[in-house]
Parts: structure tokens; sequence; C-alpha cells
């Protein structure tokens, strides 16, 4: 019987354990046969989407760096010669013609974005396999796609004609390429032709064991372009290999892997030698080939984890589990995956020491990507970090703080030439070429505070590391944007008010007394929180480091001067300094609630009346919109303490697209057309829902529907440097762990119940919040009792 019982409770362990390591997969039941189907795999440099066709396998390759354009000089000198007299038809109510002028006068040289100079993010090709079966008629049963998040890799696995097939896939976080298996079931039954295709500019060949790729994107500019290159090793188990001009054969193997690596000459390196190095230097074995890339990812994944519970539709294909996430949306655990893709997308897209994901992270199976496949500085390549610090994945901050700091040499230019400014300025268009100019259209390229919403990252970066030696290097990036405010920075002579003039509420147009529609303003309501911010944390930073304080004082003058937020006459918050209707009601962008979130301006305990006037505004721009619009409503909702409407926008975004805006089959967010901010900005709103830290001090479950009972979360991090694990059942908060990974005073909200605290001395409660004095290192726990 002890035996029995003893067996018993290792089977149980073991489920659990199984069910755990099944937890953050999805899988399909047939091949894609749409790129939206296929699975991303990234290692934050390259990339892998394979379809799984049984008979043909394509599979996409990309290398973040790949863009077509070239460097441009596009400030138009002539530019700051209008300003003043753009200013003065602003301030005279003139708004269309001051917006006609501008069209005219205040754009970029050349074409902007719709130019081959400007570039695109391009894929630099795709591998197929056609495959040669031992019976090719024979019928196809089985069939499994998997992708597995534990692993960041995807396992494919069918029979045709009764013989078991298994691919597996992974881009090696340690080794640098991608790594493709086949294997068979039947002794000498792997048979395959194996090429290398790309729609345009490219040659490719076949020598040896090796096919290449390679060729040079268009510059535009009379210039060279970027050179790419792609090698595929090719290695086979028993059998026989043989190449013809542009194609590897392989017949009656055991086994077949492919070894994949991608570079460009982006930054002047040598493309060439580095995807050689990479094959060379790479583990022949592929069992330890794999286990170091699951080693490397696993030190990022495996930071956070978070459970809500499951039900029957848990174990469907992803597909059918989104359909039936329309009418029965019990299935928690699916919110869990989507969070948990948001991390998986993070870490595949990006990495210390590269580019941060663009709108397409870092996948693209065209040439033509949808704009450009670019930097959209207005809230776009934000929101794909807005997930970074709270989801324990800090260091992937880095790509984009380092990605604004180049920006700061071509928009000082940029700053001096239109706006006769100091410091320096971005728009809302950015590429890899540095490109900081208003664009070619005023209507959406004139907002300005691009660069100095950038800068809000660069400061929740030090927030939640409290990294001061970080801080100090950053700093003269945040002064430059905050000087070219100090300089740009306009009297309104009908109010007196400080406003950026010209500038838009991005991408929106309002409705004049006269009935005119117009997007150029002056003093945009996201312009004058984002402003605010900046002069606020650029004080702070100035205490913190104990420089520039005279200046400091200057700046929150200056910040006193800009116009509040204001209520408008339909109870909501106005979008412009006058309260004009949008001409659009339920416009895509509510860039007006900047300040409450991803600003936090406004809070409950501040600014209730704004809270209030917040929730009329969302309500009438409505719900559903795009992908990543809907994201961001997401993050508001959860702002606004209502984690029913937040989860109602959820169920929303995980709409399958089609019948709506939402989501692809493979997770992927659509616009439409896919773009990835959505499901970052999806990610960072279930975070929200989770755990809160804006307003001095942590809050844990503030905004979470009736239905998440009972949950867990591990590993999440809070402002101020706490990494926090909990637990609740039943609505209430049951067990909180704390570790400091800096010295500070954490104050949490104290939840419900009795508390039972140990690893501190010297806490007390305030009204109903708990401060906790803490060394870096350690930790307190938290048990709380009914």
């Amino acid at each position: 019987m002890k035996k029995l019982l003893i067996a018993l409770s290792l089977l149980a362990l073991n489920l659990t354990a199984q069910d755990k390591q099944n937890q953050w997969q999805y899988y399909f039941d047939r091949p894609a046969t749409i790129w939206e189907e296929s699975v991303p795999l990234g290692n934050g440099r390259i990339g892998m989407m394979p379809y799984g066709g049984v008979e043909r396998e394509r599979i996409v390759l990309n290398e973040i760096s790949l863009w077509a354009g070239n460097k441009q000089d596009t400030d138009n000198p002539e530019a700051h010669k209008y300003l003043g007299e753009i200013r003065k038809l602003l301030f005279e109510k003139k708004n269309k013609e001051a917006q006609d002028l501008m069209y005219k006068t205040f754009t970029c040289l050349g074409k902007g974005s719709a130019g081959v100079e400007y570039g695109r993010f391009e894929n630099l090709g795709n591998l197929y396999v056609d495959f040669i079966y031992p019976d090719s008629t024979a019928a196809v049963s089985e069939y499994i796609r998997r992708l597995d998040m534990n692993n960041a890799m995807s396992v494919n696995t069918f029979k045709k004609g009764g013989i078991p097939y298994t691919r597996e896939y992974f881009t090696s976080f340690a080794d640098d390429i991608g790594v493709v298996k086949y294997t068979s079931g039947i002794y000498k039954s792997l048979g395959m032709n194996i090429s290398l295709h790309r729609e345009s500019n490219y040659e490719t060949y076949a020598s040896g064991n090796i096919l290449y790729i390679f060729g040079q994107s268009e510059a535009g500019t009379g210039e060279q372009g970027m050179k790419y290159i792609g090698m595929v090793k090719v290695v086979h188990k028993d059998g026989s290999l043989f190449t013809t001009d542009k194609e590897i054969r392989i017949r009656d193997a055991n086994e077949v892997t492919l070894f994949i690596s991608m570079a460009t000459d982006y930054k002047g390196t040598d493309h060439e030698r580095l995807v050689s190095d990479l094959l060379n230097k790479a583990e022949n074995n592929y069992d330890k080939l794999k286990q170091k890339h699951i080693k490397e990812y696993q030190k990022l994944f495996n930071r956070v984890d978070i459970t809500l519970a499951k039900n029957q539709n848990s174990n469907l294909p992803i597909d059918k589990r989104l359909e039936a996430f329309v009418t029965d949306k019990s299935d928690y655990d699916l919110v869990a995956l989507y969070a948990q893709y948001g991390r998986y997308l993070l870490i595949s897209s990006t990495r210390e020491g590269g580019l941060p994901p663009n709108l397409q992270g870092l996948w693209a199976h065209q040439i033509h990507t949808p704009w450009n496949g670019d930097y959209h500085l207005n809230i776009n390549l934000q929101m794909n970090l807005w997930g970074a610090e709270m989801f324990n994945l800090s260091e992937l901050h880095k790509p984009l703080i380092e990605y604004t700091g180049s920006l700061v040499k071509p928009g000082e230019k940029t700053a001096r030439i239109y706006y006769n400014s100091r410091g320096w300025v971005t728009h809302i268009l950015g590429n890899v070429w540095g490109f900081t100019s208003p664009s070619e259209s005023p209507s959406w390229g004139a907002t300005n505070t691009a660069g100095a919403w950038l800068c809000q990252h660069l400061w929740e970066h030090y927030l939640y590391t409290q990294d001061k030696e970080y801080l100090r290097l950053v700093y003269p990036t945040m002064k430059g944007a905050a000087q070219f405010f100090e300089d740009m920075l306009i009297e309104d002579p009908n109010n007196g008010y400080l406003v950026t003039a010209p500038t838009t509420s991005p991408e929106n147009t309002y409705i004049m007394p006269s009935g005119e529609k117009v997007c150029i303003c002056a003093g945009s309501t996201m312009d004058n929180q984002i402003i605010r911010e900046l002069f606020t944390n650029i004080a702070t930073a100035s205490d913190i480091l104990n420089i520039d304080k005279d200046w400091a004082k200057i700046l929150l003058e200056k910040r006193e001067r800009l116009a509040p937020t204001s209520i408008g006459k339909h109870g909501q918050i106005m979008e412009w300094l006058e309260d004009y209707d949008e001409a659009e009601i339920h416009h895509r962008h509510v860039s007006q609630l900047y300040g409450l979130h991803p600003g936090y301006e406004m809070t409950y305990e501040k600014t209730p009346h704004l809270m209030e006037a917040a929730i009329t505004t969302l309500n009438r721009r409505g719900d559903e919109s795009t992908g990543w619009s809907m994201a961001w409503k997401i993050n508001f909702w959860a702002r606004l303490k209502d984690g029913e409407r937040a989860f109602k926008l959820i169920g929303d975004l995980l709409k399958p697209a089609g019948k709506s805006r939402g989501t692809y089959p493979n997770l992927f967010s659509a616009h439409p057309p896919m773009q990835i901010d959505g499901n970052f900005g999806g990610s960072a709103g279930i975070g929200e829902m989770l755990l809160q830290s804006h307003e001095g001090y942590i809050e844990l479950l503030p905004s979470i529907p009736a239905g998440w009972k009972d949950g867990k979360v591990r590993g999440m991090k809070a402002r101020g440097g706490a990494e926090i694990s909990f637990e609740w059942k039943d609505n209430k908060i049951t067990n909180i762990e704390i570790e400091a990974k800096a010295d500070n005073d954490f104050i949490l909200k104290s939840p419900e119940g009795n508390l039972h605290i140990s690893g501190i001395n010297g806490y007390k409660t305030i009204n109903d919040r708990l401060h906790l004095p803490m060394k870096k290192g350690n930790k307190v726990k938290i048990t709380i009792s009914s």
C-alpha cells in the first residue's frame, strides 16, 4: 500500500509538472496557409516563421536590421522662415490657413516615408523544403504544430502513411543561428529538396552542403543599399546529399538538420564573415545546441509566471480556442497565455545591443512591409515596450533607450532648422537611418513631442532599476528634449498659456466653428501632458544627481504656465485648447488621455474629476477599434480600476480577425493588417490589471474582473525596484512575497485581512499603506488570513 501511495504521488507530481510545461504553448492541428497562421520564432536579432507544410515547407527568414533606404538630409532649410507666420495664423484662429501654409513650407524635403530613400524593413527571404515521401499519396494523420514558449521552439509532428515524422525549429539564443531538425520513425525515409528565394534583389546558389542567398536592398539615393547574406548548412545522417546550381537534395536519410545564419552590413558589420563565423562556431551536437539555447532563453522567460483558471476550451487548437472565447470568456488561462505571449514576443524581437522591435517586431513576409515596418513614434514604438519593466525584462528596454539616444544628433539639426531651438526633436516617423524631420504630411507629421514621449521610457527604466549611474548617462538626452521645449514653447496671446505651435493631436482632426476640418493646432492636450511630465522628471533627476538645479527651477516655472488638462462641454477630457468636436468620434487615438496612461498625472487620489471625465471620454470614443487602440484602452480601464470593462476589451482584442479587428490565428494582433504593438499593449494592460505602482505605492489586483477568482503571479516588478509574487483565492490576496532589487522604502496598499509579516523589522502601517524599509536582497513574506 505504501509503495502504491508513493507511486501515485510521483505520478501526480509528474502530471503537475507536465501541465505546467504545457501551459505556455499553443498549437494548430493543420499546416499554415497564410503567414498569420505560422508561428514566430526569434532571438532578438534573427527570426523564422515556419508554416509546417507536409508536402512543402516554407520558413520565412528575418534579420531585424535589414532595411532599404539610406541616410538622407530631409530637413528643409527654409522652413523656419515660415514659423512665425504659421503661429500668427493659429493665434488669429485661422487654423486652416496655417495648415495650408505648412503643407507648402513646413514638411520634409523629398517624399518622406513614401520615398525609397526613407526605407523600409524587409524580409531576408524564404527557405523552401519540398519533401519526398516513400508514398506521396499516403494520408496524413495526427497532425500537430506547436509553439512552445517554455523553450522558444516550434515542434511539428504528424504521420504520413503511418510513418511518424518530427520537425523541431528554434532560433538559438546562445549561438545566434536558426536551427531546424527533421526526423522520421522509419529507417532512411527522409527525402527533400532545399532552396532559398526572395521577391527581388537577390542571388542564390548551392555549394557543397551550404545554400547561399545574398543581395542588396534599394537605397534610392544613387548610393549602395544595405547588403545582406543568409547561409543554410545542411547536415544529414545516412542517405545521400547532392547539389544543383540553386538547390540541395537529400535522399534516404534518417535525419536532416539545417543550420541557418543571417546578417547585414548595417553599421559596417562584415556580414559575410559574421554568418560564416556563426555557423563554424555553433555546436555540432544538436541536443547540446538545443539545451544551450533553452538555458539562455529561460534566463529571461522564466522570471515571470501567471496562473489563471482554465476551462474545457483550454486544450483546443489555438484558432478554435479563439473562436470559443467569443462566446465563453471563462477560459481565463487564455488571458494569462496572451500576457506571456507578449513577453515571449518581446524576448524574441529585441536584444541588448540591437534594435527595438518595429511595427512588425522583427517578422515580415514581404519586401514592402505595411507602413514600411518602421518606428511610429506617436504611440506605437512606445507601446512595444510598455511591459518590459513590469514583466521583469528590464534589459530589453535598452535597445529603445539606445535608439532614442541615436536620434539626438539628427534631432538637434531638425530643432534648429525648423524651430530655431536648442536641444533635439523628432516627429511621428522613425527609421534606422536617423530620420527626425516632420515628414511629408503635416496633418499627422507635425506632432513634435515624440522625443519627449520616448524620454518617458528613459525615466521609467530608472524608476524600476534605481540605477543612478544609468540615470547620469541618459540625463543629457532628457535634458536636450527639455531644452527644445524650453525654447520652442510660445505664449498664446489668447489665454497666456505656453503652447507648442504648430502641432497636432496625433492623427486626429477637429471641426472649427466654421465647419472646416483641421488637424494643425496650438497646444494639444497630449503635448501639455507630455511636456509637463518631462519637466517634472528633469527636475527630479536634477535633484537625484545634484546638477542643473537652477535650470530645473526654470523648467518648473514654465511647467506652471502650460494649460491644465480640462473638461469640455460633453464632460470629456478636452483634446485641444479649444473645446472642439472631433471629426471622427470613434478615432483610434485617445491622445488626450496620455496623462491617464502611460502617464500618471490623472489618479483618483489627485484628480478624481479628471478620472470621471476620462470615463466619459472613453465611452464617447467607444471600445472597438484597431488592435493597438483596443490594447491601449485595456490599460486605460485598468488605471480607472474597472476590471470588468478592461476584461471586456480583452475579449474585443482577442476576437478572431476577420470578424473584427482583433487577433490572427497565431495570436498576432490585427490593426489590420498585423501590427505587433497590439500584442505588447494588450499584454501590458493585463499586467496593469494585476499590479500597479505608478501612484507612489504598490497595489495588487487593482483591476481584475470578478471571474478571476483564484490565481498566482510570480516575478512581476514594481517601480522603486521591487520584485513581487502573490496569490489570491476567492478574490482575496492570501500570500505576498517582495524582494528588494534596490535599497528603498516600499509602500504597499494593504490587502484586506489580518497580515502576518516576516523577514523585516521596522515596518509600519499608515492609513491603509504598509511601509517596508528594505535593503537590496531583502525578502519580505506576508500571509493574509480573514
